[in-house]
């Protein structure tokens, strides 16, 4: 291998290209969407407005948000054919193979492939943002024998969704808390999935091929997977007692601790503080503490022994299991959040498209001969 070429190993510090959707910004060690601070959108706005904010660039007007909640109110049904392909999914499949599927599937619904403009692609992303939620909530009952229940257009987004998957609309402070976990969740740079989506339309794929790209590759642990993970991490701990120890343990044994560390943050996740606040919130709205304290505990720890910081999947992880919902659908609430990061970081690529095709350094065996398959002695 040439000595002058720089590898960069998961393309770690390389810059490939300028985005106007948002950036960690190291200097106040926050996370802005279009230049709004993501813990101000959190106490201040809805995730429509966010999604808004992702495809436009600006906070909506009054009447434009009043107008495209009821746009989106309008989508959130699937056809009688994806709800049979959802049907036929094996119960033990992840949700997220299942989601990813009933997103290509969508995409085969769609008799206007061949449009490929920027308004036509915002249309289709209202309408996966729509129909998402719908699409998980029904897999989600069918594998537990129960009846599927359409989608109310009369509901907010959270509340649509969390009647879908319960038959009821929690509490105020329940789905204020899970819509805070999806504006967290919306958008964050040229991550894994984000590149990945990007990365597929660059050939001038479609966006639902992006999209489903971008579902392959967050279902993975190393990136939206971990906050399963970590649940059930908590779950092996099982009682605060047990904690401080667990985690000495496990990096005494150089174990895989997930949840702890980020690629871009050196001080800590800057959504981690917002996510916290609403982790303790359904910790004292629930009665679970013990959840919360075994956490700490965890990360108290891992802070005193390496110094390495929470990322946004160790509290929500447990935010959405006191929430009551199914560990194996934590991934998939990520997708209905990054549905909307996902499709603006596609319109903007496809804006102002070059194919993505980077180089390699080829390090295998020097130019040889190939032998006759008598000469080999075979």
């Amino acid at each position: 291998m040439s000595t002058d070429i720089t590898i960069h190993r998961g393309l770690d510090g390389v810059v490939v290209d300028t985005t106007r959707i948002s950036k960690v910004m190291p200097e106040i060690n926050s996370l802005v969407y279009a230049g709004y601070p993501v813990q101000d959108l959190c106490e201040c706005c809805h995730f429509e407005e966010v999604a808004w904010l992702m495809w436009h660039g600006e906070l909506p007007t009054a009447k434009q948000l009043a107008d495209f909640m009821a746009l989106g109110r309008g989508q959130r049904e699937i056809s009688k054919d994806l709800l049979s392909v959802i049907q036929k999914s094996p119960r033990t499949a992840h949700p997220m193979d299942v989601l990813r599927t009933a997103v290509s599937f969508l995409g085969m619904e769609d008799t206007e492939l061949d449009k490929t403009d920027a308004a036509t692609n915002l249309k289709r992303s209202i309408s996966m943002m729509a129909k998402i939620p719908t699409m998980i909530a029904a897999f989600y009952r069918l594998r537990k024998g129960q009846d599927f229940i359409p989608p109310r257009s009369d509901l907010g987004f959270v509340e649509n969704f969390f009647n879908m998957i319960f038959g009821r609309v929690p509490a105020p402070e329940v789905v204020h808390a899970f819509e805070v976990s999806l504006i967290l969740y919306a958008e964050h740079g040229f991550n894994a999935s984000t590149f990945t989506a990007r990365t597929v339309v660059s050939s001038l794929s479609d966006i639902y091929s992006g999209v489903v790209g971008g579902i392959a590759s967050l279902k993975g642990p190393l990136h939206g997977g971990a906050n399963e993970a970590v649940m059930h991490m908590l779950l092996e701990v099982g009682e605060p007692a047990r904690a401080k120890e667990w985690m000495l343990t496990a990096l005494r044994e150089h174990r895989v601790v997930m949840g702890f560390g980020h690629r871009v943050y050196k001080n800590g996740d800057s959504r981690v503080p917002t996510m916290k606040k609403y982790m303790r919130e359904m910790a004292k709205f629930t009665g679970n503490e013990k959840w919360l304290e075994i956490a700490e505990i965890l990360e108290t720890t891992m802070r005193e022994q390496k110094n390495i910081h929470p990322n946004l999947d160790f509290p929500s992880g447990p935010a959405y299991y006191m929430m009551g919902f199914d560990i194996d659908m934590f991934t998939p609430f990520f997708v209905m959040a990054r549905i909307t990061g996902w499709t603006a970081h596609i319109m903007e690529q496809l804006a102002d498209n070059r194919l993505i095709r980077p180089l390699s350094q080829y390090d295998g065996p020097a130019q040889r001969i190939v032998m006759p398959l008598k000469q080999r002695g075979i």
